[in-house]
C-alpha cells in the first residue's frame, strides 16, 4: 500500500457525485467506469461525499454506493468523505464500515464528520443544536466498537449496552481515519487521534492548518513515526490546450455552483463567504485549476508545497463536465504528475 513517504505523489480522488444532468442510473454507471481507470492509472482511493436532498450529492448512502466501485476495482481504496456520524447510530455506522473493508479486502480509507449545512440533517429531525454533541458521542462509540468486544456506552443520546460485536474491520486495528476540516483548531483533534485530514482552500489558509496537525502531532504521546496524509482538495481539468480545459471547466463549475447553492437558495439561507460565485474567482481561489498538462502540474505542485499539503485530492468529475473529458484529465494526471512529479 502506498504512503505518504512514497517517492512518488499520493494522488486519491474526491467526489460529490453532484448532478449532471444525465439520468441517474447512467450518471452511477459513468462514475464506476471513472473509477475502474482511476484504479488502473494508480490512484490511491476514491473519496465520495455524503448530502442529502440536494443536486449536490447523488450519493446520500456513500457505502452502498462504494461497495460495487469495490467489486469493479483491484487496488483503488475507497471511504465516505466523510460519513456524517451527527445523522445515524453509531453501531450501525459501524457495521457497514466492517462490511465495506470485507468487501474490499481491506480497502476502506474512513471519512467521519458531523455534516456541513445544517438543513441537511434537519431534514431527519436532527437540530443544529444537537449536532456537535451526536457526532462526538457516536465518534467515541466508533472508536470503541473498532477495538471488538463487548460494547457498552451511557451517553445523552446514545445508550448501548453490552453489545456483542460480532463483526469486525478487516483491517486491524481499524481502517485509516478522515476528517475533512478548514479550521486550524481541528486539527489538533486529528493529530492526538491518528487522523489524516483533507482541506479545501486557499493554499496560504490549509497551511495554517496542517502547521497546527504538525505543531499538535509533536506533542502528541505515542506519535508512531509514520506520516500522515495531509490533503488538498482540488478541482482538475486537463485539456488538450488552455482553451480546450476551460471551455469545459467553465459551464462544469457553473453547474457545479447551482447544484451547491440548491438547498440554500431553497432555504434563504446565505451562502458560505468563501465559496467562489464564478468560474474566474474559483481559478483566482485555487479551487478549480484548468490548463495543459505542464501547466496543471507546475500549479498543482507549488499549492501542494505552499499549502504543507502530500497528498492531492482531484475532483476530477463535476457538473456536468463530460465522462471523456474526466478520463482524459485521469490519464493525463498519471502519465504527467504521477510519473513526474516527487
Amino acid at each position: 500500500m502506498k504512503t505518504p513517504s512514497s517517492s512518488k505523489l499520493v494522488i486519491g480522488i474526491f467526489d460529490h457525485l453532484d448532478e449532471d444532468g444525465s439520468d441517474i442510473a447512467r450518471q452511477y454507471e459513468d462514475r464506476l467506469v471513472l473509477a475502474e481507470a482511476c484504479d488502473r492509472l494508480g490512484f490511491y482511493a476514491y473519496h465520495l461525499a455524503e448530502h442529502h436532498f440536494t443536486p449536490h450529492g447523488r450519493g446520500p448512502s456513500p457505502n452502498l454506493f462504494l461497495s460495487s466501485v469495490a467489486q469493479r476495482t483491484r487496488d483503488l481504496r475507497i471511504g465516505p468523505m466523510v460519513m456524517l456520524l451527527s445523522l445515524c447510530h453509531p453501531l450501525r455506522a459501524f457495521e457497514e464500515i466492517c462490511m465495506l473493508d470485507q468487501l474490499s479486502g481491506g480497502r476502506v480509507e474512513l471519512g467521519i464528520g458531523r455534516g456541513s449545512l445544517p438543513i441537511e440533517l434537519g431534514y431527519f429531525g436532527v437540530g443544529a443544536e444537537a449536532v456537535s454533541e451526536r457526532y462526538s458521542e457516536a465518534s467515541e462509540i466508533l472508536v470503541k466498537a473498532m477495538k471488538g468486544g463487548t460494547l457498552s456506552y451511557q451517553g445523552y443520546h446514545f445508550e448501548v449496552k453490552g453489545v456483542p460485536l460480532t463483526l469486525r474491520p478487516y483491517q486491524r486495528p481499524h481502517p485509516p481515519t478522515w476528517i475533512a476540516t478548514s479550521r486550524p483548531e481541528s486539527a489538533g483533534w486529528a493529530a492526538a487521534n491518528g487522523a489524516n485530514i483533507a482541506c479545501v482552500g486557499p493554499s496560504a489558509s490549509v497551511r495554517r492548518i496542517t502547521d497546527a496537525f504538525h505543531a499538535s502531532r509533536r506533542h502528541t504521546i505515542g506519535a508512531d513515526g509514520q506520516a500522515p496524509f495531509l490533503g488538498l482538495l482540488r478541482m482538475v481539468v486537463i485539456g488538450r490546450s488552455e482553451k480546450d480545459a476551460y471551455s469545459l471547466a467553465a459551464p462544469a463549475y457553473e453547474r457545479w455552483l447551482q447544484s451547491f447553492k440548491f438547498l440554500y437558495d431553497l432555504n434563504a439561507i446565505p451562502t458560505p463567504p468563501n465559496l467562489p460565485l464564478t468560474f474566474d474567482a474559483a481559478i483566482e481561489s485555487e479551487l478549480c485549476v484548468a490548463g495543459t498538462a505542464a501547466s496543471v502540474r507546475r500549479a498543482l505542485s507549488n499549492q501542494l508545497e505552499a499549502a504543507g499539503a502530500n497528498y492531492l485530492l482531484c475532483q476530477l468529475a463535476f457538473g456536468n463536465l463530460p465522462l471523456d473529458a474526466s478520463l482524459f484529465t485521469a490519464t493525463a494526471i498519471q502519465s504527467e504528475i504521477l510519473d513526474r512529479v516527487g
